[in-house]
């Protein structure tokens, strides 16, 4: 598992929570937007954004491998669909960075650090600038004798 986060949990109840957490962030993927998000507390965050990260880039290169790899860490096979159909599609350009989390206050109860962790929405087709033209260097005028 990526990182040495502990999370005040044993070994195979922090691995249930990341891969709930990673199954909840693709889940609430919304198309319109081209995000998804979940809010937690910073540490969370940061361990589930370094697993998500590795999943989409595992449904970026569609093979059947790729798929089981996927489907025996997420907990629902129709958001697995979901990430290899519409999601990762998305993303075929991009070498990485999918995650983005924006830290948004306390959490009353106990003051932990709540951060939203989401999908960078990616720009589909976007109008096409003109390309610049080169400018030529000018020619110094040359001296008339």
């Amino acid at each position: 598992m990526p990182g040495t986060r502990k999370l005040g949990r044993r070994t195979d109840q922090r691995d249930a929570m990341l891969r709930g957490m990673v199954t909840a962030l693709f889940e609430n993927y919304d198309a319109k937007e081209g995000t998804a998000r979940i809010e937690t507390t910073i540490t969370r965050a940061k361990e589930v954004r370094s697993v998500a990260e590795k999943y989409l880039t595992l449904a970026k290169n569609r093979t059947l491998a790729n798929y089981r790899l996927v489907l025996a860490y997420l907990t629902k096979e129709d958001i697995v669909k979901k990430l290899f159909d519409e999601i990762a599609p998305k993303y075929v350009d991009v070498p990485g960075g999918y995650t983005r989390i924006t830290r948004i206050g306390q959490r009353r109860g106990d003051a932990a650090e709540i951060a939203v962790l989401e999908l960078v929405p990616i720009k589909v087709a976007e109008t096409a600038k003109p390309a610049k033209k080169k400018r030529t260097p000018r020619r110094k005028a040359v001296a008339a004798e």
